[in-house]
Parts: C-alpha cells; structure tokens; sequence
C-alpha cells in the first residue's frame, strides 16, 4: 500500500509539472479557412505546438495551442491580428498555468507527445494547401471540379463547420494551389456564396496533421490475389515424376583397353 501511494503521488507530481510555467492559447473565427491560417500563424510567430481544433456549429471554429507562457502570448497576439484581417475574429483566451484537470477534457497530452517524438520538421517545404469555403454543398463540388480542371492540385478532403458552410481542401506545389484557388472562387461564385477562401504555402507538419483527410488518400496493404488457373500449373510444377534410376544407361566415361594375345 505504501509503494502504490507512493508511485502515485509521484505520477500526480509529475504530472503537475508538465503545466508548470506553460500556457494555452484559443483563437476562434467564423470560418474554416480563417482558423487554418490563424493556426499556420500562431505556429510560424513562436514556439507553440497546435493541439488541434473545435468546432461547434454556426460556423464557429477555434485554435488551440500550447506553449510557454511567452511563446502562447506572442501567438495568439499573433492569431488574433490574422483573425481581424480576414474580418473573422470572435474571440481569444491565453491561459496561464492551466490547471491539470483541463488535460482531462482537452485532447492535448496525447496530442503534444506525438508531436515531440515527430518534431517540427516540415514534410511540405515546396508545398502549399489551399481552402476553399462556401455556403452550400453544390457550390463547394463545383469549385472542386473547377480546381482540379485547372492545375495540377488534389483534393485531400472537406470539411462541414454547419450554417450550411463547408470546405474543400486542396494541396500541391504553391502556384498550382494559387490557379487552383483562384478558378475555384470564380465557380462558388457562378454556383452560390463563397464564404472564405485561404492559401498556405510551405506549412508546417502540425498543420497538416490536424486537417481532415480523405479515405482514398490513407494507404491500406492489400492481399495478392492470384487467378486460380495459375495457383494450379504451379501446384502441379511442385509434383515431379523422378524416373526409375535403374533404367538409365550407365555411361561410360574410361576407355577400356583390349589385349590381344597373339
């Protein structure tokens, strides 16, 4: 009983001080694409990590970082000024030294370990992703058809915040993104409302794992299926019929000499 309280209050202690002298920081905006780009920023502005996003309905998307105290101030700082230029900006928290319950119900432990042990190391250096937002369903598909018809991008996924708005999500290299983008926001506008619309080159890994992905894009190992006309001419190859050895001529590889007695 001992050992056990003891191991326990050093798990407590130790996990007390892995939110000692850090912050978290919110940002929430209006659209998708905005929260996307207030997130790239905040990340590329300090030493922040991004835990992920939430998303309540009505359009309403928030940011969630994690850093030192400094460093969460200075992105959200950051985030904040983003927001404002996109006309987006709801509202920001920072919150120092958060108490360890809020672990319970944020999703940011897990979330950060996977993050040190991957590093910040960005995959997509030549790269860009682009967002493109409206307010119905058949105008997001026929932005996606115009983007795919007018560069070399693909389209990873979508993503629906509710208000009727929902994202289409794109990458390749910067300037097909770039064409991309702009044939998709002329489409939306043909087809109904474009809401909001966002370019990000060279984004950092984090960024990219927190946004959705589509099935066909996750890579799954597939039996080998072989046709069965095949499955047996090899089973009857593996049978061979050895001859009988006593029925093969011996040859004769010495001459033999012959005396004759004369």
């Amino acid at each position: 009983m001992y050992n056990q309280h003891s191991t326990s209050t050093n798990q407590t202690q130790r996990h007390q001080d892995d939110f000692r002298d850090t912050a978290l920081g919110l940002v929430s905006t209006l659209s998708f694409p905005a929260i996307v780009g207030t997130a790239d920023m905040m990340l590329k502005s300090a030493g922040v990590h991004l835990v992920g996003y939430e998303k309540i309905g009505s359009g309403h998307c928030t940011a969630i970082v994690r850093g030192g105290i400094a460093d969460v101030r200075l992105a959200v700082e950051s985030g904040v000024q983003t927001a404002e230029q996109f006309g987006q900006l709801v509202s920001s928290l920072v919150i120092p030294r958060p108490f360890p319950n809020l672990d319970v119900v944020l999703p940011i432990t897990n979330r950060l370990s996977q993050i040190m042990q991957e590093g910040q190391y960005s995959r997509l250096s030549n790269q860009a992703i682009g967002l493109v937002e409206t307010r119905g369903f058949p105008a997001m598909v026929g932005a996606c058809d115009a983007m795919l018809k007018a560069a070399d991008v693909q389209l990873a996924s979508y993503e629906k915040i509710g208000a009727g708005l929902c994202t289409a999500i794109i990458r390749g290299s910067v300037a097909n993104v770039a064409v991309a983008v702009e044939a998709g926001m002329f489409e939306a506008e043909r087809i109904g409302e474009l809401n909001a619309v966002m370019v990000i080159p060279r984004p950092l890994d984090e960024l990219e794992q927190t946004l959705p992905i589509a099935s066909c894009w996750i890579e799954e190992h597939q039996p080998l299926r072989l046709p069965i006309n095949i499955r047996e001419q090899v089973a009857e190859r593996e049978v061979l019929q050895l001859p009988d050895l006593a029925t093969i001529p011996v040859k004769v590889t010495e001459e033999v000499e012959v005396w004759n007695d004369e």
